[in-house]
């Protein structure tokens, strides 16, 4: 697994935390910022995060903002990035093993770093199952040809 972490202003102390977890754990990722609290645009970093996982250089990526919400809309407008909004543990382990989510998005200001860590963990730790969901990522697939 290649990870790569970003989040805006609203999202960057919990960033930060994550980012302490994952190193703690062994987890490489590459962080892209933001380095400092300065009001940045969260467009702009939802690309870097959702450009590299569509170009394949990531295989998964975490994006953090004040809900979360702004990110996860700029994410899925990248071809083959499934990004899932997710506030509970079972929701990024759906997303992954359902959905093949590849993109994490997560709120500062929805949850707090314990829950925050718990669903990262799951959405890490979750495979896709494939089979019957496979054909419906295929299906995800055809509707982006179609724009």
């Amino acid at each position: 697994m290649k990870l790569i972490i970003a989040s805006d202003h609203a999202g960057l102390e919990l960033r930060r935390e994550l980012t302490a977890l994952l190193t703690e754990k062994g987890i490489v990722f590459e962080d892209v910022g933001p380095t400092t609290n300065a009001s940045v645009d969260y467009p702009d970093f939802a690309r870097s995060v959702s450009k590299a996982v569509s170009e394949g250089r990531y295989t998964h990526g975490v994006l953090v903002c004040g809900t979360g919400i702004g990110m996860s809309i700029v994410a899925n407008k990248y071809r083959g990035v499934r990004a899932a909004l997710c506030t509970t543990e079972f929701e990024a382990r759906m997303a992954r093993a359902h959905n093949d989510a590849n993109v994490l998005c997560l709120g500062q200001r929805v949850v707090g770093l314990g829950v925050a860590w718990s669903i990262l963990e799951a959405f890490l730790a979750t495979p896709f199952e494939g089979g019957r969901h496979q054909k419906r990522i295929d299906k995800i697939r055809e509707a982006e040809s179609e724009n």
